[in-house]
């Protein structure tokens, strides 16, 4: 194999302006080659395989038609940028991406002048394009801007905000609709209905062209029955012309085109430039292409774990446990038979937050309503109002994006509806834009929201029953990945709201961690015992209400305390506890273990907590230092 790709023609781009250099046939080669790439370096890594193999061509005619980085390409989410990052300088280092240390799988200012803008949720390329395009034009930089958006990402309202806004200004900048008829999951909603409709009439531009020729060559009249009105025209677009939608906003249209043909694309794009204006690109692409197991399942490689090149499957990893988001979407299952009120709400992530048994089992009750955070959340709110009670999953990153949503429209009104918080803390290898660092700040200030974290399976379904009966806003937060392994009870349990668990008991250090940081407070104690520490283990469970009782109690029995969070310290349940104990004035010396103050890099979850001192070897170092500094016990 190394042989092989030591002659590869993708060897010898250095920069993308190499690419104008190769023939047609040669940059197939190359296009079939960078897919190649992709293959080998997320069968070991993992990564967003699926939609960066549909935008090779698409990625390789930017580089031919613009003089990037002078021409700025801003990618949306960043789904598709691999084929841009292995041909503006990163081949090599394309092979430790999404690894601790590598480079990131997103598009980073930080990582090559050739990236504009960072990325990482959706939504976002023609805000942040537009503001550079204005911003360019009235310093008189003449350069282009492109933005690449792909038809899932349509469906934020955040797109059609900056779409306005490029009608009125009328910048000079160019967009591609990355259209391949799905994001993570199918698109849902008007917006996937209408694209549906232009795929369906490719040759809509002959037949415009035709009638408008045809009106021309009557006698004496032909000239201006073509340009008869306004009105006339318009309705004519509104049967010829499938992207009447995006004229009426502004922009000129270009397409269909077909997203694979280089030059096609190439040429779609030049003619962009010299047109001037906002240009609307429309290219379709087939997600996946060029590797069969992602073209015939293009939501498993969307975002898939390392896996075998040969058949596609995925390789185990882990301790084989059921996941908190399986279990999750197994338990609401379950609870949702029992209580016809409860309804399911996603943002375009049925399989990613476990909702999709449940869309099966209760097609009727069961929303996905794009990638709209915002609405969703309100949407969940307005049927709350009306009897129901709405689950609305969504992880923790994309959550932050409802934060207001969520202060005026559920808790100002005490509505009860149930945020399940998944990808709460760490997530790993998709870096600082997807990490869950900051859901117990943004969540435990908000008045009348109940704020839960289990410690395992089984805490995660008690907690869920027992949101279902409060009646009153409720956000349960969970982590990505394999639970701790511990047998479901088929019986849910009523928890008491704010009552937490103490696990252990000693009389050394107290420590209180969290959700998942739960069990890596249990590790640390038995390390610390082995060096004759005895530590009191308490499972919070509850951010808020925080049991006071037990936290008061306890500082006033133990020297040290030190609280565990898989979250920013500031804000945070530490920050909680530290405010409760300070306030009534208790002795106790309190240190709070949790995300430092700055963004966090991409890298496996294990190599990341022991990074941030949070893993049980960091955590039982640091206690032991902190007790030999204060000279409580001798170790």
């Amino acid at each position: 194999m190394s042989d092989e790709n030591d002659n590869m023609l993708l060897n010898s781009i250095s920069c993308p302006q190499d690419l104008r250099a190769l023939s047609k046939e040669e940059l197939e080669q190359v296009a079939a080659e960078v897919r190649r790439r992709m293959v080998e370096v997320t069968s070991r890594n993992g990564g967003h395989l699926a939609p960066s193999l549909g935008a090779v061509e698409l990625t390789m005619a930017l580089h031919l038609a613009l003089d990037s980085p002078t021409d700025k390409i801003i990618w949306d989410v960043g789904h598709q940028a691999y084929a841009h990052k292995i041909l503006t300088g990163r081949n090599k280092e394309f092979a430790t991406m999404r690894l601790h240390g590598g480079i990131s799988g997103f598009p980073r200012r930080s990582e090559s002048p050739h990236d504009i803008f960072d990325t990482g949720h959706a939504s976002s390329s023609l805000s942040a394009a537009l503001g550079l395009a204005v911003a360019q034009q009235r310093r008189g930089d003449n350069s282009t801007v492109a933005a690449v958006i792909g038809d899932g990402s349509l469906t934020g309202g955040m797109a059609y905000e900056a779409m306005n806004q490029i009608g009125e200004l009328q910048p000079s900048m160019i967009v591609i609709l990355n259209d391949n008829e799905m994001s993570i999951c199918d698109n849902v909603g008007a917006i996937s209905s209408y694209l549906n409709r232009i795929r369906l009439d490719p040759a809509y531009n002959r037949a415009r062209r035709d009638i408008e020729h045809a009106l021309k060559c009557i006698p004496a009249v032909g000239e201006r029955m073509a340009s008869w009105s306004e009105n006339v025209r318009s309705c004519l677009k509104q049967f010829l012309v499938p992207g009447i939608f995006f004229e009426e906003l502004g922009f000129k249209y270009i397409g269909p085109v077909d997203g694979h043909d280089i030059e096609a694309l190439r040429l779609s794009l030049m003619m962009a430039r010299q047109v001037g204006g906002p240009i609307m690109i429309h290219a379709l692409t087939k997600k996946g292409k060029g590797y069969a197991p992602a073209e015939a399942n293009p939501d498993l490689f969307h975002g898939t774990a390392p896996f075998d090149i040969a058949t596609g499957k995925r390789k185990r990893s882990g301790s084989g446990a059921p996941t908190y988001t399986s279990i999750f979407g197994r338990c609401l299952l379950e609870l949702a038979a029992q209580d016809d009120r409860l309804v399911a709400v996603t943002a375009a992530m049925a399989q990613g937050t476990g909702l999709e048994p449940f869309s099966k089992e209760f097609p009727e009750r069961f929303f996905d309503v794009g990638i709209a955070e915002q609405h969703a959340v309100t949407f969940a709110a307005g049927m709350a109002t009306a009897g129901r009670i709405p689950v609305v999953a969504i992880y923790s990153t994309f959550l932050q994006r409802a934060f207001d949503q969520i202060i005026e429209d559920v808790c100002l009104q005490k509505l009860p509806v149930i945020l399940a918080v998944d990808r709460g803390g760490l997530v790993g290898d998709d870096g600082a834009t997807h990490h869950g660092a900051f859901d117990l700040s943004y969540l435990g200030l908000i008045p009348y929201m109940t704020v839960m974290a289990p410690k395992d399976e089984n805490e995660l379904c008690d907690m869920l029953y027992t949101a279902t009966q409060i009646g009153a806003p409720v956000a349960i937060r969970y982590p990505r990945g394999a639970g701790e392994g511990v047998m479901v009870r088929p019986v849910r349990r009523l928890m008491e709201i704010g009552r937490s668990e103490i696990l252990l008991e000693g009389n050394d250090v107290c420590l209180i961690g969290i959700g998942r940081m739960v069990s890596t407070a249990v590790a640390a104690a038995d390390l610390l015992a082995q060096r004759g520490v005895r530590a009191t283990v308490v499972n919070a469970r509850f951010l808020k209400p925080i049991d006071s009782d037990t936290i008061l109690r306890l500082a006033a029995s133990h020297h040290l305390m030190v609280t565990l969070e898989d979250n920013v310290t500031i804000g945070g349940f530490g920050s909680a506890v530290s405010q409760l104990v300070a306030a009534a004035g208790g002795g106790v010396k309190v240190v709070n273990l949790g995300l430092p103050d700055t963004f966090v890099s991409h890298g496996s979850v294990p190599k990341l907590m022991a990074a941030m001192g949070l893993d049980a070897t960091s955590v039982a170092q640091t206690v032991t230092s902190l007790l030999r500094s204060g000279h409580d016990v001798k170790t």
